[in-house]
This record gives structure tokens, C-alpha cells and sequence, in this order.
């Protein structure tokens, strides 16, 4: 017998600048409620002047994954172990950053040539200490391998960018379970979407409200669900637009988390010795 999970909470979102300076819609706090997921950072969306748009310069991170998921504009990426490409609209990075990477993540030329609309996410996923100190690695998914599911009656589309959804599984390897879904919703729009019981699940709304079994979540808000097999999400027929939602899950870590900016470990001493590594050039 399957159990449909509900929204047991919401997490308020806060507008701060990031990086060189442009603003993301972060939900605050994000907890043990959230693990494995460190940080969900909503880029924009910005419109940018010519000449005008910035990034990330270089910056280090140990001990987690960076994930980079973009819908609108044009950025570069390049890192320490070697690793360069270009992120289109729809495009996914995934970088596990494990023992160490310094990497940037700027605005493509042209884009900072012409200006326009940047809009995305940057998401961070925690690793459990086994895995905190693997050897980095970088996965660069285009938007047309990304899988993509449709409703029968094509009111529903998931790009299935982690885990599985409507009998399309992702291409992502990654080092724990994780479920990560871009889920548009048309009026009328219905989807019965399953998330292995045990894990942490939530979803984070970027336009328009969805409804969750007798609670509605809106624009901005992070809701928490509780444990069940699968969640419901439906939006209204008289809805006046779509609706464009996340759906992550993946294991809570229990373990100890000790934190300093890009560095993400278990112990105060482990941060230490990562600041003293990059410090000596030895991190990367």
C-alpha cells in the first residue's frame, strides 16, 4: 500500500547577492530537514545591461557537489582538473568537487557583450565522509540529452535531470541517490510522482502555485514534505499560467557538518586543513 506524502512545512526564501555580487532567491534556513541539499540558490532572473552581467571569479570547494542548472542566458565554466564548457539554456554542470576544486563560473562573452535575461539554480549536495575527499570529477549535460517525460494528456513535462520520473530515468551519475526534476504543469495539469520512501523531499516553486494534496505552495517558497512513496501535485483548471516547480530527494547524512564558506567537512580540524591546503596551493 502506497503513502502520499504531504507539505508538513515551508521554508521562506530571502534575496542576497552571491558571487561577484548578483542576487539569487535563497530559502533560509536549510538544515538537517534539507540534507542532503546544502544550499538552493534561484539565479535571477536578472536582466543585464550590456557589458553589465557578472559571476563567480575563481573560488575553491571540498567536500560536496555544485550543481548548476540553467534556463535562461549563456555562462563559462572552468576548473583546476582541466574541465571547460559553455552553459546553455537548459544545460546541467555537475561537479563533484570531493577533495578539492577551484573553478569559476562567469558569463559567456557574447551574453556580456549583449546583455539579457540570466536565469537559473545552483544547488549544493552534500557527500558523506567517505566520499568527501574522492577525486573531483565533472559532468557537463547538454539540454537536448537531458530525458524528457510527458503527461498522456500533455499537460505535465519533467526534464528528469536526476533520479526517475514518468518511466524516464536521467543519464547523471551520482554518488548518492538523488532526485532532481524540472516539473512544468499546464492548468489542469496532474502528476503522481514517486519518491522512494526515507528519503528527504521537497520542492521549491519558481512560478505560479502548485497544489499538494490540501496545501497549496506559491512562487518562492520551499515546502518540505513528509515520508511517503509518492506526492501528488496538481494545479488548477482556472490557473492564469503554468506552473514551473523543482522536485529534490536524496538521503539525510547523519553526520556531523562542519562548514566555512566553500569548504563543507565533518570536523573543525578538517576545515582547517582545507583553508591551510588552498592557502598552500595543495587543495587543487
Amino acid at each position: 500500500m502506497t503513502e502520499s506524502r504531504f507539505l508538513k512545512g515551508t521554508v521562506p526564501t530571502r534575496t542576497v547577492l552571491e558571487g561577484g555580487g548578483f542576487p539569487v532567491r535563497r530559502p533560509i534556513p536549510m538544515s538537517a530537514l534539507t540534507s542532503p541539499f546544502l544550499l538552493l540558490d534561484e539565479m535571477g532572473p536578472i536582466e543585464w545591461p550590456p557589458n553589465d552581467a557578472i559571476g563567480a571569479p575563481n573560488h575553491p570547494h571540498r567536500g560536496f557537489e555544485t550543481v548548476t542548472y540553467l534556463l535562461q542566458g549563456r555562462m563559462n565554466h572552468s576548473d583546476s582538473a582541466g574541465n571547460s564548457g559553455s552553459l546553455n539554456p537548459g544545460d546541467i554542470q555537475w561537479m563533484t568537487a570531493g577533495r578539492g576544486v577551484i573553478h569559476s563560473e562567469l558569463p559567456h562573452p557574447d551574453f556580456k557583450k549583449t546583455g539579457g535575461i540570466m536565469h537559473g539554480f545552483q544547488i549544493w549536495v552534500n557527500l558523506p565522509a567517505a566520499d568527501k575527499m574522492m577525486q573531483p570529477r565533472y559532468q557537463d549535460i547538454p539540454a537536448e540529452e537531458i530525458p524528457i517525460a510527458t503527461s498522456n494528456d500533455g499537460l505535465v513535462k519533467v526534464r528528469v535531470i536526476a533520479g526517475q520520473s514518468l518511466g524516464q530515468s536521467a543519464i547523471i551519475d551520482t554518488v548518492i541517490p538523488i532526485t532532481f526534476l524540472h516539473i512544468t504543469l499546464k492548468p489542469g495539469g496532474k502528476i503522481t510522482q514517486v519518491l522512494d520512501k526515507g528519503l528527504n523531499g521537497m520542492i521549491y516553486c519558481f512560478s505560479g502555485r502548485v497544489n499538494i494534496e490540501d496545501r497549496t505552495l506559491n512562487d518562492g517558497q520551499l515546502g518540505l514534505l513528509s515520508d511517503g512513496d509518492e506526492v501528488c501535485l496538481s494545479v488548477s483548471e482556472s490557473a492564469k499560467e503554468d506552473v514551473n516547480l523543482l522536485v529534490l530527494a536524496g538521503p539525510q547524512i547523519n553526520e556531523p557538518i562542519a562548514r566555512y564558506g566553500p569548504f563543507v567537512m565533518n570536523t573543525e580540524q578538517e576545515i582547517m586543513q582545507a583553508i591551510n591546503d588552498y592557502n598552500s596551493g595543495t587543495l587543487a
